[in-house]
């Protein structure tokens, strides 16, 4: 056994960051917390010099804190994880820039890539993204990064190198490609790497194309699909009882998404929870009409989404809808939301625009069919996982599942119209309110406005900037929903539910996790003030 960790740090209020030596300390903490699971561990996540442990209740942080505390890391075994072998055509845009700043030839910038015996740290940015680390020497990222990197492209950045595993933008430095499926969702693993495995990048020639087309051409397809995922256990319409078609989507409003409650679990393969925005809303509409909690339902923005019955069904509008507009063939009515309401074939269904909030939530008994990606139905946007958008014309399944009667109707959670102040814990990375340091004064109980680019990745905050002095870039780390990052700009950005697993630029903060629901529900231009919760 070796010497303790270092110092455990908070984040939020049910996570611990545990600070490392070395990527070889990480792993050798990751893989001693699998085998012995602190009490209520849910996930881990492997950062450049931290291991982030995400438990499932808040009440249990102050034993799990006192328990990593004391953790004495097992000594690490050299080199034991597989060995994966990675065939690459060195041709890339970036070689002779590569060359240039390393004072290389070509040849040998090739050579030394090629002999680095690298591995894998941790995952982060998209799905199958994995940070390789070797022997510490590294090349500056592009000042530009460039609008898509083609799938499969091998590069470098700062100390790292790594394989794009779908198109996506990127200011790494390309240094190759290789056509191996770095993410299949149709592979179990789906990622062709993990954290732990030792990777060797193997120079070959590139393949001439076939008469299809394929070849290079293959390497810039996008290898997660966004709108028609490959299911891990195809279902089709009505797969639980038969039921089929339910309804159809004659208008989708602004954006309306297929969600659940998301894919836990999965943080290694670089794959964030996701699922319902505002998860106490998705779990009170599947409530009222008899579904099980994570059934897959609609989470639609500002309203507009008109939906008319295949047949009779079951359906309820929860979120920041306060009624629901339905048309029938003898007229129309209004209806209550957090209320289950039955509609008769060829009834339409319309959810307004909400005086306040954001989102709103649509639930019909049975819950909604579709393909199933990693173990949830959700659309996830930054990951590019679970279908697309919901479009007009499309015809939504339902499953048949039920687990128990229709539910009585619940006194609606109302989202605010001013200003929203949340609780959040201060850090990791910065000191506490009051102390020395800019940051910590200048982030609390101020107004920041909600920006226009916000989405369900994060929240864009506007304001007085931060001193610059407090956003540098940092080794990656874990990160959560919740997590204030404060990039170079000095304006805070707050991470929802589709954000990315790991980060590279300070947290300054981490909003408890029962005031998440509300960040989802803050429009663009509404105000946000965080105010600091200790214990």
């Amino acid at each position: 056994m070796g010497e303790p960790t270092a110092r455990v740090r908070r984040v939020g209020d049910r996570a611990l960051l545990v600070a490392c030596r070395d990527v070889g300390e990480v792993q050798a903490v990751v893989a001693h917390l699998r085998q012995h699971p602190v009490p209520g561990q849910e996930d881990l996540q492997a950062g450049a010099l931290t291991v982030l442990v995400v438990l499932r209740d808040r009440r249990l942080q102050a034993r799990a804190a006192a328990l990593l505390g004391t953790l004495e890391v097992p000594a690490r075994a050299a080199a034991d994880g597989r060995l994966v072998e990675v065939d690459t055509v060195y041709d890339g845009e970036d070689l002779a820039d590569v060359a240039r700043l390393t004072g290389r030839s070509v040849e040998a910038v090739v050579a030394a890539h090629a002999a680095t015996p690298w591995t894998a740290a941790f995952a982060g940015f998209a799905p199958g993204f994995v940070y390789l680390v070797g022997d510490g020497r590294g090349v500056p990222r592009r000042e530009t990064p460039r609008a898509a990197v083609p799938a499969g492209a091998v590069a470098v950045g700062g100390p790292y190198s790594a394989v794009y595993p779908r198109r996506s933008p990127g200011g790494w430095r390309l240094l190759g490609r290789t056509e191996a499926a770095v993410w299949d969702l149709a592979a179990d693993p789906p990622a062709l790497l993990r954290p732990g495995d030792r990777v060797r990048f193997r120079p070959v020639r590139a393949t001439a194309p076939t008469a299809s087309g394929a070849g290079a051409a293959a390497a810039a397809a996008p290898v997660v699909p966004s709108v028609a995922p490959r299911a891990e256990h195809p279902v089709r319409d009505g797969d639980g009882d038969g039921d089929g078609a339910a309804l159809e989507v004659l208008h989708p409003g602004p954006l309306t998404l297929v969600e659940d409650l998301g894919r836990p679990g999965r943080r290694d393969l670089g794959v964030s929870p996701g699922g319902a925005a505002d998860r106490a809303a998705a779990r009170a509409a599947n409530r009222l009409v008899g579904n099980r909690r994570d059934a897959a339902l609609l989470e639609t923005v500002l309203g507009g989404l008109r939906l008319r019955a295949a047949r009779p069904v079951v359906v309820a509008v929860t979120g920041a809808a306060r009624e629901a507009e339905v048309a029938t063939a003898r007229g129309g009515r209004t209806v209550s939301a957090w209320h289950a309401v039955g509609l008769a074939e060829g009834d339409v269904l319309t959810v307004p625009e909400p005086p306040s909030g954001l989102r709103s939530y649509v639930a019909v008994r049975g819950g909604l069919d579709g393909a199933r990606v990693l173990g949830s139905r959700s659309s996830d946007v930054l990951g590019g996982l679970g279908p697309g958008p919901v479009a007009a014309g499309a015809v939504l399944g339902v499953r048949g599942e039920v687990s128990g009667a229709v539910g009585a109707p619940e006194p609606p959670v109302v989202p605010e119209a001013g200003a929203v102040r949340v609780r959040a814990v201060p850090g990791p990375d910065v000191p506490r309110p009051g102390r020395d340091g800019a940051t910590g004064p200048a982030l609390w109980h101020v107004p920041w406005t909600v920006a226009t680019a916000s989405n369900r990745i994060g929240l864009r905050l506007e304001g007085r900037a931060l001193p610059p002095a407090d956003a540098g870039e940092r080794p990656s780390q874990g990160v959560l929903a919740g997590g204030v990052q404060l990039p170079p700009s000095g304006l805070p950005v707050v991470f929802l539910v589709d954000h990315p697993v790991t980060g590279g630029y300070p947290v300054v903060a981490t909003v408890v996790d029962a005031d998440l629901d509300r960040l989802a529900q803050l429009r663009p231009g509404q105000t946000l003030v965080l105010v600091p919760e200790d214990r």
